[in-house]
């Protein structure tokens, strides 16, 4: 009897998880334009669900996850400069941090820009980041990109 009692609880268990909503309420894309011969711009663009935010890059100590950034390294190219926001962070108080936080609803657009050392390169990294909402935050998650300059 226990038997079939836990089977059955297991298959409720599975069949649950199976309807569970998977939360991703941010939406990444990459793409590349090149500039001249020598030089692109990466960007890489969060579409956010309404309602929801991520953090900005630049996140006082002690405060929640901010947006970063990692480019794999390649011979290939070099990064010329830091990823900038193609549009400046709203900030609110929250008081769970006890500080004033930048943060992005929507859509933000993030740029590196990047020096060719060939015709090509193909260019490949990670964002980690965190989204919220008003009443809950989900656990950080990454976004792995690749994408080649020609």
């Amino acid at each position: 009897m226990k038997k079939i009692g836990l089977l059955i609880a297991a298959v409720v268990m599975t069949v649950s998880a199976a309807f569970a909503q998977i939360q991703n309420p941010v939406k990444w894309s990459v793409a590349a334009k090149k500039i001249n011969s020598k030089e692109a711009i990466v960007n890489i663009k969060a579409t956010i669900q309404n309602g929801w935010h991520i953090y900005g890059q630049n996140v006082p100590d002690g405060g929640p996850l901010p947006t970063t950034f990692s480019f794999k390294n390649s011979k290939e190219y070099a990064l010329n400069g830091k990823v900038v926001e193609s549009v400046k962070p709203k900030t609110k108080y929250e008081e769970v941090f006890k500080m004033n936080v930048p943060y992005f609803t929507n859509e933000v657009i993030f740029q590196q820009k990047i020096k060719l050392n060939g015709k090509q390169a193909r260019v490949s990294g990670k964002v980690e980041y965190m989204a919220c909402d008003k009443n809950q935050c989900l656990p950080p998650d990454e976004y792995n990109f690749q994408v080649t300059i020609k």
